[in-house]
């Protein structure tokens, strides 16, 4: 069988309106805390394999598919990265048609995801190697329903760090015999500490020239934004926070659930997305770009690899 390659080489657009239908799975994967609270991801202290350029550090998590459990500057080792269950971290997420499936009692569909399923059970880990400033990961996908191994979903990450940006190329490979109907997909899915409350994402319709940002605070469930610039972040109260570039989305969705005090699970949730069907023989991959810093910064990064990329 040939591989049909889907490779976006992350030519940016002027503006970009969401169209985003409400049921992209990652978006409602928090409500497993309020139907049914799963118990915080397990972990040991040899579960987490860093890279630390001295300036940035990143931890993949091996229990939940090498998914990117861990962010911070090096300096200071604060983890931006909320990795509460299975379903949170930076990971990749993918959808399909209805299967029979159900999620706490509820129905679902096919979701292979990287990290493991709702109710804790962690994605099998095919390979993970590390060489200087870089990391490979391959993982199968897991039904974030049904939590079974999806033998015909692989995974795969390339991650290398550059001063304070984490470039990551994602893959999913799909050998399966069904088609998958086109849905949305997240490129990736981000869930970070509560704290980060503040979504920044330049609305307007003049990309990379200076225009002001939006700032706001989502609520719950989903909302959507904007995506002019490809790249959105979190940030604190000190404009303090993370954000991303991912070119090949042509949308974005966000919420935030709980206030980081009263309620276990509490998170700040985006994810860039892009609709396509999910094919026999298909190969997706794309890059996404993170960097830690404030607003200003982050953007200026973004625009930097923006000239290079586009």
């Amino acid at each position: 069988m040939h591989m049909l390659e889907l490779r976006f080489r992350h030519r940016l657009s002027g503006s970009r309106r969401v169209s985003f239908s409400g049921f992209v799975a990652a978006g409602f994967w928090v409500l497993s805390v309020l139907l049914c609270p799963p118990a915080p991801a397990q972990e040991a202290a040899n579960d987490f394999v860093y890279l630390d350029n001295g300036e940035l550090r990143l931890g993949v998590k091996k229990t939940s598919g090498a998914g990117i459990a861990y962010l911070a500057l090096s300096a200071t080792g604060e983890n931006l990265i909320n990795h509460w269950d299975r379903g949170r971290l930076v990971q990749q997420s993918y959808y399909g048609a209805e299967d029979g499936s159900l999620w706490s009692g509820r129905p679902w569909r096919w979701n292979p995801v990287q990290g493991g399923d709702w109710r804790g059970n962690p994605a099998r880990l095919l390979e993970l190697k590390t060489q200087r400033q870089s990391l490979y990961a391959k993982s199968m996908g897991k039904h974030w329903a049904s939590g079974a191994d999806l033998t015909d979903v692989v995974f795969e990450e390339w991650i290398s760090l550059t001063g304070k940006v984490a470039q990551v190329k994602f893959r999913m490979t799909y050998t399966g015999t069904n088609s998958q109907p086109s849905r949305e997909h997240e490129l990736p899915a981000v869930f970070v500490e509560p704290r980060y409350d503040t979504l920044v994402v330049f609305e307007g319709t003049n990309a990379w020239h200076g225009g002001a940002v939006g700032r706001s605070k989502p609520g719950w469930p989903n909302e959507s934004r904007r995506f002019t610039e490809g790249w959105a972040a979190y940030v604190d109260t000190n404009n303090f926070g993370v954000g991303v570039l991912a070119p090949a989305a042509d949308s974005l969705t966000c919420y935030r659930f709980g206030d980081g005090q009263r309620e276990h699970g509490s998170c700040s949730y985006l994810a860039p997305l892009k609709r396509f069907p999910i094919t026999p023989g298909l190969r997706f991959e794309y890059d996404v770009w993170l960097t830690i810093g404030s607003a200003d910064q982050i953007r200026a990064r973004f625009q930097a690899l923006h000239s290079l990329i586009r």
